[in-house]
């Protein structure tokens, strides 16, 4: 930290205290076993993020206090509390400090144990609030490393909202996919009744050699997915993703899930992999998507299954957002992503842009590219 950063904040009274914030997902478009560049076989996954809840932290140094002497609220986000020493330690050695205590508050509303990433969202937001009273901006690459080593496993929410295929157990990027996701309206839901799961509790799963293979063909299916901005092709993706889950997962409502995206003209379903939520997704272009959307909602509740919340991967209209089939609808998960052209009517937003309710943003077609 400068002269002229600890002047700054001491100025305004913010020397030694620091904020943070992280953002949730929606579960996993893909997870798997994938081959890195080595040819190494590596655990990874895709996830769907998604704007709404998330964690803030606020974290105060304790210069006074003993190394290590750290408290967290609420009592028990252990995780969140083994985070704030690594940052500390980390960011002490960047700005040649002493080691010191502190206090770190956190405050959210990520439902917790439903596979939305509710601990990584704690440890993120976290990690930025200690380096804030630091004064230092940690890069995505430090805070996924100490991620990984404050909960053993991570979701990418630190690297934004691009499409990547992450390394959850070792934090580091197997492939960025592209831009975007392909543009998708997605019906939220939970299975098994919406209660928590415990996710260390869940057996590792063992993969042979035709796991791999298939992983890699969904990878490569989703990569083109992607660069040609196509929602069967990601739904296709999330479909076989969640069928293949379903071996360790076997939640009982699944086949229910699949058969109301089929009679709704959903493009697929996606499922937290180490969770309950999961979403039917839908090609916001689709002919009669407010109906779609009504019925999909009926019959889950038909079957038992709790609609939870609308979201979408792109940016709505405000009309989109507002209308009788989409109340209580998120604004985006990531950046305008580029799609085909619409078979209904477009909308404008009160700017008098043609909005993403009737027409996705114009096509562009894009490549995937390598991390």
């Amino acid at each position: 930290m400068t002269a002229r950063t600890r002047r700054a904040r001491a100025d305004t009274g913010t020397a030694g205290v620091g904020t943070g914030h992280a953002c949730c997902h929606h579960g996993e478009i893909l997870q798997g076993v994938f081959l890195d560049d080595r040819g190494r076989r590596c655990a990874g996954l895709v996830t769907l993020p998604m704007n709404g809840p998330g964690t803030r932290a606020r974290f105060v140094r304790r210069p006074e206090a003993p190394p290590g002497a750290f408290t967290v609220t609420p009592h028990g986000r252990t995780k969140a509390l083994r985070a704030v020493a690594l940052a500390v330690d980390e960011c002490a050695r960047r700005c040649r400090e002493p080691l010191c205590g502190g206090e770190l508050r956190l405050t959210g509303d990520i439902p917790v144990g439903l596979g939305m990433g509710s601990s990584t969202s704690d440890v993120i937001a976290a990690v930025r609030a200690v380096a804030d009273a630091y004064g230092l901006r940690l890069p995505p690459g430090t805070v996924a490393r100490l991620s990984v080593r404050a909960e053993l496993a991570s979701d990418p929410l630190m690297l934004g909202a691009r499409p990547v295929l992450f390394a959850q157990r070792e934090g580091r990027v197997l492939e960025v996919l592209g831009d975007a996701l392909p543009p998708v309206v997605v019906v939220g839901c939970t299975l098994g009744g919406g209660g928590p799961v415990d996710t260390l509790s869940l057996p590792a799963p063992v993969h042979d050699d035709e796991d791999v293979r298939a992983y890699e063909r969904l990878r490569a299916l989703l990569r083109r997915a992607v660069a040609t901005a196509d929602p069967g092709l990601l739904g296709r993706v999330g479909t076989e993703s969640a069928r293949r889950a379903q071996r360790l997962l076997r939640h009982p409502e699944f086949d229910a899930l699949v058969a109301i995206a089929g009679h709704t003209g959903a493009v697929g379903v996606q499922i937290a992999h180490s969770g309950t939520v999961a979403g039917l997704l839908f090609d916001p272009a689709a002919p009669g998507l407010p109906h779609r959307m009504e019925r999909c909602r009926h019959d889950l509740e038909r079957e038992g299954i709790p609609a939870t919340r609308t979201f979408t991967t792109y940016t709505p209209t405000e009309e989109f957002m507002n209308g009788p089939a989409h109340r209580g609808i998120d604004r985006q998960a990531g950046p305008d992503t580029s799609g085909r052209p619409a078979r209904v009517s477009a909308l404008r937003d009160h700017e008098g842009r043609l909005g993403l309710g009737g027409r996705p943003p114009s096509a562009r077609h894009r490549s995937g590219t390598a991390g």
